[in-house]
């Protein structure tokens, strides 16, 4: 069983916003394998399933704002028994530059919220990730960047490593070596 998991915040408000590019990915995803979600009050979050080579695949969008993201994955991973090895969160990153990736099979949370949340409540580090760089301005408060709209520029390199995240999801459930896929995609972008 496997648990993929994009961070954002819900509402058509952050829609569009950079904090919410994990979303964005998951979405991609669902509409390439025309999969839809639904909401689960059990877990607090958007859910879809699906099956492949008689594997569970939950692909979620946790309904809490960033900062709780870990209750839903928290909750997922009592319920169904996940091994931690076999997750994979979404997130934006403000330490890369747009449309860069960077895979990790574990790591600290770099300041962000949604993964702090993840780590605190999992009480642990190792689970797969890949951050989606959206850069930073530092002219701006934080929370006003990250919390704003994509620029045509931004969206256009965004739009490929949508693409490539999308790819990385389904390399992680087909079972490739996570090594694997860092290697293929942390030297593509």
């Amino acid at each position: 069983m496997k648990l993929v998991i994009g961070l954002g915040n819900p509402g058509s408000k952050y829609q569009k916003t950079r904090h919410n590019i994990g979303f964005m990915v998951i979405d991609n995803f669902l509409k390439k394998h025309q999969i839809s979600m639904k909401f689960d009050t059990k877990f607090n979050a958007e859910v879809a399933q699906m099956v492949i080579q008689s594997e569970k695949i939950y692909v979620i969008k946790p309904s809490t704002y960033m900062n709780l993201s870990g209750e839903a994955v928290l909750k997922f991973v009592n319920y169904y028994n996940i091994d931690v090895d076999d997750i994979l969160v979404l997130v934006d990153d403000i330490n890369l530059p747009s449309g860069k990736l960077r895979l990790r099979e574990t790591g600290g949370h770099g300041g962000h919220n949604g993964l702090k949340n993840i780590i605190g409540l999992l009480k642990t580090e190792d689970f797969k990730r890949v951050r989606i760089g959206i850069d930073n301005n530092p002219s701006m408060p934080l929370d006003s960047y990250v919390l704003g709209q994509f620029s045509e520029v931004e969206l256009a390199l965004l739009n490929r490593a949508i693409d490539i995240s999308t790819h990385i999801i389904e390399d992680f459930i087909e079972d490739l070596p996570y090594k694997d896929i860092m290697t293929k995609y942390n030297t593509q972008t």
